[in-house]
């Protein structure tokens, strides 16, 4: 049983790429543990490995890099019934280049990599759902570097404001600033 429907953005999230039956979704709600993050905490810090999907229920998060100089970029901003994470370190068990932290109040669903691959074994449906994920992931990489390279910053901008509507009040002007270079 979902317990205070905390699970189903997610099962509605997972359910937009494929199919899942109510027993798939028991397990699959089984597997994922909530976390709740206060405004600026830290969900994982540049040096620690990535070791969870994680799922955005409410709030908003940045994952962003400090270079040498101090200087901070931000790579990505997550918002409700969005994935975030340093997937490079994830994927291959490397320490983080990304802080990942929370903007406002936040909630994730969490889950981690054995249980995530306990899962795949368990609902085939999963392994498809994540590899789609990944993909679409590495597509909106590569737009968003085309874009940095041929665009304007005020029609990146546009575009922003479009892709993060819901997002304008949690995000400062400068981190947006940031986020587009």
């Amino acid at each position: 049983m979902i317990q205070d429907n905390i699970y189903l953005p997610l099962i509605d999230n997972i359910k937009e790429l494929v199919s899942i039956s109510e027993e798939e979704i028991v397990l699959i709600t089984e597997a994922f543990e909530p976390k709740d993050l206060s405004k600026k905490e830290i969900l994982l810090f540049k040096g620690d490995v990535s070791n969870h999907m994680r799922f955005i229920t409410n709030g908003c998060l940045r994952s962003y890099y400090i270079n040498e100089e101090g200087q901070e970029y931000i790579v990505q901003f997550g918002i409700k019934n969005w994935w975030v994470n340093d997937l490079y370190s994830y994927l291959t068990k490397t320490p983080a280049k990304h802080f990942v932290q929370a903007l406002q109040s936040t909630t994730v669903l969490q889950i981690y990599r054995d249980k995530l691959e306990d899962l795949f074994e368990k609902v085939p449906a999963m392994e498809r759902f994540f590899r789609i994920k990944i993909q679409n992931a590495y597509v909106a990489n590569q737009n968003r570097t085309l874009k940095a390279m041929s665009e304007t910053a005020e029609s990146r901008y546009r575009d922003f404001i479009k892709k993060y509507r819901d997002s304008e009040q949690a995000v400062p002007q400068y981190m947006v600033a940031s986020y587009l270079g």
